[in-house]
């Protein structure tokens, strides 16, 4: 696959080694809040790739093993020797407490939860903190003592090294976790790591990176001329626009209509699309070539490499048809990155924009939005000056509605999927919900169940509505919808749309579920 690799990192960057902690990504939010770039990269990173990023720091995350497990994660020890500062956390602390010549044992009591805190320390991470906090911890192991050269900087009625440091080696470590909201001053911390240890200037802002991000489009498309794959979505909004700024008139945006679309989508799309963007406008109708392509699939990854393949072979074909078009701009964020498994990380799900596109290509991809988080997309978009009814958009994926059909997509599927979609959608505006969540969706699951419809007998499909709160789609929690709303859709649904007799709500949060089901 052909590709550019936009390097639109900032000259100070903090790389985030993640050991597989359900708070990894949290760590991340809150450095950026900071005013701070960071990456996350899988923990075995090799120590030639870490020195090629050039960090001003590292941040080890915590993570589910024992250190002292066979087969648990390491990093190379040659790390400590970098003359960086490292922050270990949790998991991360007693590895580095390990591999330093400390002793990590199985604690005499489990700590989870929120714990006192006393700060034996008051300089260096704690400048500017209390004596006694209140921390948030989650471990069963602890540091019985720190390796040569480290002090005990905090210690809680569980742990005796509750946070330690070295700080001729600026080496630091920390049993709880700042990043979580149950640390209302962990901010205040990894402030005082990035800036007094790290040295970092809190610069990186949407302006800053907005100003860098059309700088390297622009050196990078030179004269040439790019196709923008626009959804309707925010992602896809803001890539065009802020290319656009870098090329002017050599971008054309194509709308793609695979025929996965919800209920009256295409036209929106473009109407909200002519009365914001001065931008050329391209729109294929490729419905049927899709369905075509799904016909008898039923793997979700599978549906995403197909969707994904056939959208490069139509956004090539218009490329040709445009005459000397080079590049594919694409809306790829980093959650889209992480879950598709870069480098050594398991793969959660294939983006269709990311693991699902063909190895040969004959456009090269332009991703500006490929290091930020949702919220950061969002902040981005309103820099640029896009209007709030595209900024705010609920996310809709770029495999559309095959992805809330579980199993085979067939064209009567999708019709039941977009009419209860439609039902959905109107009644969650008009409560006033749609604005309170981040996410909501509805699924057709490939199931049928026995009903009594009209003193008959039914046979019919269940929808399922899946309504989430989150900051950063990283991690999300399920919506505490009104019963009496809920009560509504259900009614709605069931007795108008045809082939649905049941109607169910996912109470699941993100971990252990995605929020999409394929």
């Amino acid at each position: 696959m052909s590709g550019i690799s936009m390097d639109l990192s900032p000259a100070q960057t903090v790389i985030i080694l993640d050991f597989g902690a359900q708070y990894t990504q949290l760590i991340a939010r809150r450095v950026r809040e900071c005013h701070v770039y960071c990456e996350l990269l899988p923990y075995d990173t090799p120590l030639p790739v870490l020195r090629e990023r050039r960090p001003v720091g590292i941040i080890l995350s915590g993570g589910p093993p024992s250190v002292y497990e066979r087969g648990a994660p390491q990093v190379d020890p040659s790390i400590y020797g970098l003359g960086i500062p490292i922050l270990g956390i949790c998991y991360g602390m007693q590895l580095m407490a390990q591999q330093l010549g400390g002793r990590v044992v199985p604690g005499e009591q489990r700590e989870y939860g929120r714990s006192d805190l006393e700060i034996q320390r008051g300089d260096g991470l704690f400048s500017g903190l209390p004596d006694r906090l209140v921390a948030w911890m989650s471990h069963g192991d602890r540091v019985e003592a720190p390796p040569p050269g480290f002090e005990a900087l905090a210690r809680s009625a569980n742990s005796p090294v509750a946070a330690m440091g070295n700080r001729a080696r600026r080496l630091f470590g920390v049993q709880f976790h700042p990043e979580v909201t149950h640390t209302p001053w962990g901010s205040e911390l990894l402030r005082n790591f990035l800036c007094r240890e790290c040295g970092c200037e809190p610069s990186w802002t949407m302006g800053s990176f907005l100003r860098d991000a059309v700088a390297a489009v622009r050196d990078q498309v030179g004269n040439g001329r790019a196709v923008c794959a626009l959804s309707g979505g925010v992602d896809s909004a803001v890539a065009a626009a802020l290319v656009h700024r870098a090329v002017g008139d050599r971008l054309t945006c194509v709308f793609v209509n695979h025929g996965l679309l919800r209920s009256g989508e295409p036209e929106s799309v473009r109407q909200t699309f002519a009365e914001h963007f001065r931008i050329p406008l391209v729109y294929v109708d490729a419905a049927q070539r899709f369905l075509e392509r799904l016909r008898g699939v039923t793997d979700p990854e599978e549906k995403r490499r197909r969707i994904g393949e056939e959208f490069i072979r139509v956004f090539e074909e218009e490329a040709h048809r445009l005459g000397e078009v080079r590049f594919l701009v694409q809306g790829t964020l980093y959650p889209d990155v992480i879950e598709s498994g870069p480098g050594h990380a398991a793969t959660i799900k294939t983006h269709h924009n990311v693991g699902g596109l063909p190895e040969r290509m004959h456009l090269r991809l332009i991703e500006p939005l490929r290091w930020l988080f949702k919220d950061e997309v969002r902040a981005l978009g309103e820099e640029l000056g896009l209007p709030e009814e595209i900024i705010w958009r609920h996310p809709f994926p770029g495999p559309g509605l095959a992805i809330r059909v579980v199993g085979e997509v067939t064209g009567e599927r999708l019709e039941i999927l977009r009419h209860a979609d439609a039902i959905v959608m109107a009644e969650l505006r008009a409560s006033g919900y749609y604005q309170r969540l981040a996410q909501a969706l509805v699924v057709l699951a490939p199931v049928r169940s026995v009903g009594v419809m009209g003193d008959q007998r039914s046979y019919a499909y269940p929808v399922i509505l899946r309504a989430v709160t989150s900051e950063d789609f990283m991690t999300a929690d399920w919506a505490r919808l009104p019963f009496d709303l809920l009560e509504r859709l259900s009614n709605r649904v069931v007795n108008e749309v045809p082939g649905v007799n049941r109607f169910l709500y996912d109470l699941t949060s993100k971990p252990p579920a995605t929020i999409e089901w394929e």
